[in-house]
């Protein structure tokens, strides 16, 4: 059976308020709604559901036994339309109390905590977990509602129309090398000048291993890859073992003082854009706000941005 259009929740809820405080006065200062609107709120139920619910005594309504019947599937109609929204709400991120961050794993030594402590300074009761993986990992997240939110390295600025992004800072791209190789005295490098070198890099996905194959494709050949690692730890301890070279970003001189970060030549340049990307869908979230404006702030101060050393020849 169809029910009538006149049952309405707000209708439910004079009705529950009628039956709790069994004064149509009292009830019309609880709703602040006029005594006329709560009495005609009533009629109209009554009307919807085809069967009386109170008796008139006077100017008194005197719930039925079917008024009493109601109130429990009023009750149960109002919480469940309740939890149905916050549930909705959570699955979309809004007025959800835990927020899922992803980045990249070389981020974490100073961008991602300091975005951190900046965004639970705003929002205290937020809960934050972060996922560290790969560009093309961490944007499949985001897309498919995993995470709310991801900081990557970027080429360019976003030109995806269903994302927002909030730039940070740029990060060079250098040649790195171990302290005892020959190329650690050299002020900058020619990626002509190893050619025959052995190299170690990322898988693909990640936002370093899409610039080392830019930058050896403006070098006109394809290097020797004697291994590939899934995670920027592993690769800076076999640059430093001496396993082979690669191309990293700026940030990485933190990370380790046992391999040599080397400036490439001009025509070889290339950077990342550090970059927080949300979805355009969700850019009314009370929590990506201020994640967002956290990010301007660091991007404004600098606070995030990594350089590498002068270096003493």
């Amino acid at each position: 059976m169809a029910l009538d259009d006149a049952i309405t929740l707000k209708k439910l809820e004079v009705f529950l308020a009628f039956m709790a405080m069994g004064n149509m006065a009292r009830v019309a200062e609880a709703l602040e709604q006029s005594t006329v609107s709560v009495h005609r709120a009533l009629h109209s139920l009554e009307e919807a559901l085809h069967c009386p619910l109170f008796k008139r005594e006077g100017r008194s309504l005197i719930p039925l036994q079917s008024a009493y019947i109601f109130v429990d599937y009023a009750k149960r109609s109002i919480n469940e339309c309740e939890e149905g929204v916050r549930k909705v709400r959570e699955a979309a991120g809004f007025n959800a109390t835990r927020l899922k961050i992803g980045s990249l794993y070389s981020l974490t030594l100073r961008c991602i905590p300091q975005l951190m402590i900046g965004l639970k300074s705003r929002r205290p009761e937020l809960d934050l977990d972060l996922t560290l993986g790969s560009n093309r990992e961490l944007l499949k997240s985001l897309a498919d509602g995993q995470l709310d939110a991801i900081v990557i390295g970027l080429h360019s600025d976003n030109n995806d129309r269903a994302l927002i992004s909030v730039p940070l800072f740029y990060d060079d791209v250098y040649l790195a090398a171990p302290l005892a190789s020959p190329l650690a005295s050299c002020a900058r490098v020619d990626l002509a000048d190893v050619r025959d070198e052995k190299f170690v890099t990322l898988t693909e996905g990640y936002a370093t291993s899409e610039d080392f194959e830019y930058c050896f494709q403006k070098a006109g050949f394809r290097p020797g890859i004697v291994m590939r690692v899934k995670d920027i730890f592993s690769l800076i301890n076999l640059i430093s073992a001496g396993m082979g070279y690669s191309l990293l970003p700026g940030r990485i001189a933190e990370f380790s003082p046992r391999i040599e970060l080397i400036p490439l030549h001009e025509k070889y340049a290339t950077r990342q854009l550090i970059t927080l990307l949300i979805l355009k869908s969700r850019e009314r979230d009370p929590n990506l706000l201020a994640l967002a404006a956290e990010c301007r702030v660091a991007g404004r101060s600098g606070a995030s941005q990594y350089t590498v050393p002068p270096r003493s020849l």
